[in-house]
């Protein structure tokens, strides 16, 4: 998982909790912060832009277009402030850091139309890449409990919350459809208990920045992968964001470490990964995912390991039934065994059952089949059959993509 060191190699890790009414916000935040202390870290907890504006006596009703457009604009300015503060703030602390986004930028496109969000970039020179995915670490989405948890959807005792039910699956629709495309994007769902779906909230968390909550997390959630033979014709697909993906990998000194360059991106503006996984160690594997710049990517590019193809991806990512899924497909120039190949990925609970996109014609999870590992896609075909290097191949971890 990509995250940001200060100047003393620490951790700094940006986290948004975001979701529709009444999801559970409010008390994750506090839980989430109370278990990363107990940990050691220092939290800061960036507040909700909005509601300065709001608690203030502002009202969106109150409003005609034009005002309600350029008070949405100074809400997302308050919050790039308010989050550069904390910035600036972990650089000097030696510490690990986690700084716990009450909503983030993105929040604000789920109250205004798409054409003003696209005006509102244009004026102030802003781009999704790097205000969704650069920005944050992970965006964590609490669903409303007016979706699968109805009976405990209350307004009761919140001041600027006046949402009917249909109201508030709209907004949590529109609230996490403003983040797809984000790399590391997990749904918390009302599937279990509200203690449960708290704990589940900060599992994502702990998982996606690999750290060991021991027994105190029952986390069992993993990336499964879906083999998807067809797209079907003719039937709507959900919102979704689509990106370009580059990957390479890296020479590296042992056969069981893994080096991986990652470029990821759309309308020209990328993203660029670094991934360094090596041997497992006590039965865990150590991986370090950080974000570079396009001078250090153009710079790593030299040390590309001559026993892979370059992989070209077609990524879409999109929401269903609650579940983020991202879509691979593979592209030219590609390895002959990448011809026509597509990946469904999502994260869930190993036993649970899932309920797939029903325009997709799925072939049969292969999750555990190392041949559809990007290691193993990868490889050129006069390693693919060298004995050792293969057996080296399967005693690696299944790749993050």
């Amino acid at each position: 998982m990509a995250h940001d060191f200060n100047k003393t190699n620490n951790k700094f890790y940006r986290v948004v909790l975001t979701g529709g009414p009444c999801g559970g916000k409010t008390t994750g935040q506090a839980r989430l912060s109370s278990f990363f202390e107990n940990l050691g870290w220092k939290v800061f907890r960036s507040p909700e832009a909005a509601m300065i504006y709001l608690s203030g006596g502002v009202k969106f009703s109150d409003l005609d277009k034009d005002q309600a457009y350029k008070l949405q604009e100074n809400i997302i300015k308050t919050m790039l402030g308010i989050e550069n503060t904390y910035h600036d703030m972990a650089k000097t602390l030696n510490r690990n850091i986690l700084l716990i986004c009450d909503r983030g930028v993105m929040d604000g496109v789920a109250y205004i139309e798409r054409e003003d969000w696209e005006k509102m970039k244009i004026e102030n020179k802003w781009n999704d890449i790097e205000l969704r995915d650069n920005r944050y670490n992970q965006i964590i989405h609490m669903v409303s409990a007016s979706k699968g948890a109805e009976p405990f959807y209350t307004i009761t005792g919140h001041k600027t919350r006046g949402e009917d039910m249909e109201m508030a699956r709209e907004l949590d629709t529109k609230t996490a459809n403003s983040w797809v495309g984000h790399p590391y994007f997990d749904v918390i769902d009302n599937s279990t208990g509200f203690e449960t779906k708290l704990t589940r909230m900060i599992a994502a968390v702990c998982d996606r920045l690999g750290v060991d909550a021991g027994d105190r997390l029952q986390a069992n959630s993993k990336k499964r992968k879906f083999l998807v033979s067809q797209i079907l014709n003719g039937v709507r697909f959900p919102f979704l964001q689509e990106f370009q993906v580059v990957h390479d990998y890296l020479v590296t000194p042992s056969r069981k470490m893994q080096a991986r360059l990652r470029r990821r991106g759309q309308n020209d503006h990328w993203t660029y990964t670094h991934t360094i996984r090596r041997p497992e160690i006590n039965k865990q594997s150590v991986e370090l995912r950080q974000p570079i710049s396009s001078k250090e990517y153009e710079i790593l590019q030299a040390q590309r390991d001559g026993r892979h193809d370059t992989i070209y991806k077609t990524r879409q990512c999109f929401l269903w039934q609650n579940h983020y899924f991202q879509m691979d497909i593979y592209q030219d120039p590609c390895p002959s065994r990448c011809k026509g190949l597509i990946l469904l990925e999502t994260y869930t609970a190993e036993d649970k059952e899932i309920s797939l996109p029903d325009f997709l014609k799925i072939e049969r999870e292969v999750t555990d089949e190392n041949f559809y590992s990007m290691f193993s896609l990868s490889l050129k075909d006069e390693w693919r059959i060298s004995r050792n290097h293969l057996n080296s191949v399967t005693s690696l971890p299944s790749d993050e993509d």
